[in-house]
């Protein structure tokens, strides 16, 4: 897909890592070094590119019901924001995690990539594909933060709660603990344990536990052989020749003959592991019923105690003939009706003509109003997108 070319511009060699749709025509493009922000032409603003360095000491997001803010704080430089829909927020903010790591120093630069970033509530946990970086606060990241490369992992576990899940990572003998919710549990063990597990050649963590106490074996046996080694002859510092020593004490419980112990050198370890342990009513319609049945009956009556003031009421109705009219010097109904068709036709051609124009009133009126529509709902759209 084509980039347009105020992006081309701005970009020069550099390579986009990610590359995120923020709706319309606005997209986010990531580097290794870098965020670019595009706004493509619209009611508020022109074609723009805005640039977010990834050297930041700090990472933040304030999230709302529609709009989101992302802030790099840059120390005595100052710190920038951009605005973007919430719904994308997730998409964006984990190409910037894995660039603001990266710049910081926290992964390695010869490929190590990201592999999810979890946010729950003041707690950062971060998966790549080399070690597991965890910060608390409300920042989403920041140097005051805690890294655990795989290389030094001996074990995982995971100890279900009935609220949370508690991650048990242990780290050169060393226990670290953090809860997760139980709604992202799952998600955040298939991750880690792939992750853990490819970075290791093992398919499981069950091979991976029996890989730990291979080597935690070949180790022990390596210290024993080097607490064994022979040395040669040479200076002593534990012991000394009793035959050399001068002056003595009579009272002297030592014997000349004893050597002294060698002392020996033994190591252990302890691991242990802990678990935890773990959600109408109707009523009745008869009262309803009986009103609608008296209603309906009271309907079927009516009628039949209309009809016979009705039939009486035409039978009052006299004709036309029987009115006694003739040769009383009133015109006839005829004669009337022909005097006023002349007015009667100038009338309706004229408000054939008013009721023509009204409609081609109504008919620009209506169109106005779509176009107007369509502006009001692409200002809509731009608004959620953080303009």
């Amino acid at each position: 897909m084509s980039q347009p070319e105020i992006v081309q511009s701005v970009l020069g060699e550099e390579d986009v890592v990610t590359r995120v749709h923020l709706g319309g025509e606005d997209e986010l493009f990531v580097t290794p070094t870098r965020t670019l922000v595009y706004r493509a032409e619209g009611l508020l603003s022109d074609e723009s590119v805005d640039e977010f360095s990834h050297a930041a000491e700090q990472l933040s997001v304030k999230e709302g019901r529609r709009k989101a803010k992302i802030s790099l704080d840059y120390g005595l430089d100052g710190s920038e924001t951009f605005s973007l829909s919430t719904k994308r927020l997730d998409d964006a903010l984990q190409p910037i995690v894995e660039g603001v790591l990266s710049a910081a120093g926290v992964t390695d630069e010869d490929g190590e990539r990201l592999v999810q970033a979890f946010r729950f509530s003041e707690l950062t946990f971060v998966i790549t594909d080399a070690r597991v970086v965890r910060h608390i606060g409300s920042a989403v990241w920041d140097e005051d933060y805690e890294a655990y490369r795989f290389a030094d992992v001996t074990d995982l576990e995971f100890e279900s709660g009935s609220v949370a899940t508690t991650v048990v990572l242990t780290v050169d003998g060393r226990q670290e603990r953090f809860k997760i919710p139980n709604e992202q549990a799952r998600l955040v063990r298939e991750k880690l344990a792939r992750a853990l597990c490819d970075y290791h050649g093992v398919g499981s963590l069950e091979e991976f536990r029996v890989q730990m106490e291979q080597a935690q074996a070949a180790a022990e046996g390596a210290d024993t052989e080097r607490d064994n080694t022979d040395f040669g002859a040479g200076p002593d510092p534990l012991s000394a020749n009793p035959g050399e020593l001068s002056d003595e004490p009579a009272n002297a419980t030592r014997s000349e003959d004893a050597a002294p112990a060698e002392p020996t050198q033994q190591a252990a370890r302890n691991q242990s592991t802990g678990s935890a342990e773990a959600a109408a009513a109707t009523g009745a319609v008869a009262e309803a019923k009986a009103a609608e049945a008296a209603t309906t009956q009271s309907a079927a009556e009516s009628p039949a105690a209309e009809s016979p003031a009705a039939e009486q009421s035409s039978g009052n109705v006299a004709g036309a003939d029987d009115l006694g009219f003739e040769g009383s010097g009133f015109e006839s109904a005829a004669e009337s009706e022909a005097g006023d068709t002349a007015t009667a036709d100038a009338d309706y051609a004229a408000l054939a003509a008013e009721v023509e124009s009204l409609r081609e009133v109504v008919e620009a009126q209506s169109e106005q109003i779509r176009h107007q529509q369509e502006l009001v709902e692409q200002l809509i759209e731009e608004l959620r997108r953080g303009r």
